[in-house]
């Protein structure tokens, strides 16, 4: 052995080093692994790079750790599926967010309607969530698409939120509501709608996180184990998931720094205007 470190030129000393080195790396790797996977409880709909960002760990960069937990089996599987929420009222609403400067909570609130199957039935969860922050202020789930649910979901977000400036949805029959419209003019709010699914992004975005990341690794068997799937799914979304463009900070983490004015970065930003795009031949 000795020939063989003077060969390489390296010492006896080097490679005892090296060795502890790497015992202690091996080390760390596991109890990263056992949190890894104690957060894939958790959060099962959680990529390898969101993982990275909420363990944070000291001892090994992100391109490396991206790497190594693909390699042991974490990555992540979707799935595509569609089915129609939006039955389109006689009641429109004009467009009031494209190109909007958003720069606090409750400026604009959206909301959107998706289905979910469970058992062979399909069921129907109503969101609402506040654009700024990221937070779901407000949600129900039922076994029908009438309007009564999406009215028990805006008074669930109306009793802890301030009201929005705006209120943004499509233009389902659930949304021009006669009920739904007057909770919302009696809390001053604007009503905004879409013509397309591209004008409702933050809440369709909602949509599929709520069901890829979470619902269909739970897997629920029931109507009941899917309301407190539901529940369990909005609790860790609003507290414990960080979302890459508020900072990587969880949606209440980030309304409390913002509150206290103790922000590191500045999270304004416009809402897309694909019109101005259009206009300008960018598109």
């Amino acid at each position: 052995m000795n020939n063989l470190y003077k060969t390489l030129d390296i010492s006896k000393q080097a490679v005892f080093q090296y060795q502890k080195r790497q015992e202690i790396f091996d080390t760390k790797i596991q109890v990263l692994l056992l949190e890894a996977e104690e957060l894939r409880k958790e959060h099962p709909g959680c990529g390898v790079e969101k993982m990275y960002t909420t363990l944070n760990p000291k001892f090994i960069g992100r391109d490396r750790f991206v790497a190594l937990f693909m390699e042991l089996g974490f990555r992540l599987n979707k799935k595509q599926n569609y089915r129609r929420t939006t039955y389109a009222g006689s009641i429109y609403y004009p467009n009031l967010i494209k190109g909007l400067f958003v720069n606090a909570p409750s400026i604009v609130w959206q909301s959107d309607i998706t289905y979910i199957y469970v058992a062979g039935n399909f069921y129907y969860a109503v969101f609402i969530i506040d654009v700024f922050t990221k937070i779901i202020v407000g949600y129900q789930l039922s076994d029908h698409m009438r309007a009564t649910a999406n009215i028990k979901a805006l008074n669930m977000a109306l009793k802890v939120y301030k009201a929005p400036d705006i209120h943004h949805s499509d233009k389902g029959s659930q949304y021009t509501s006669k009920q739904y419209l007057k909770i919302l003019k009696n809390n001053n709010s604007q009503i905004s709608m879409a013509l397309s699914a591209q004008d409702n992004a933050y809440a369709e975005r909602i949509n599929r996180t709520i069901k890829e990341e979470y619902l269909d690794y739970w897997k629920p068997e029931n109507f009941n184990q899917l309301k407190k799937c539901v529940k369990k799914a909005v609790e860790h979304y609003n507290n414990k998931r960080p979302h890459n463009n508020i900072g990587k900070l969880t949606p209440i983490e980030f309304k409390i720094k913002w509150k206290n004015n103790n922000l590191v970065k500045n999270n304004n930003f416009t809402i897309f205007n694909n019109e101005e795009l259009i206009k300008t031949g960018q598109h």
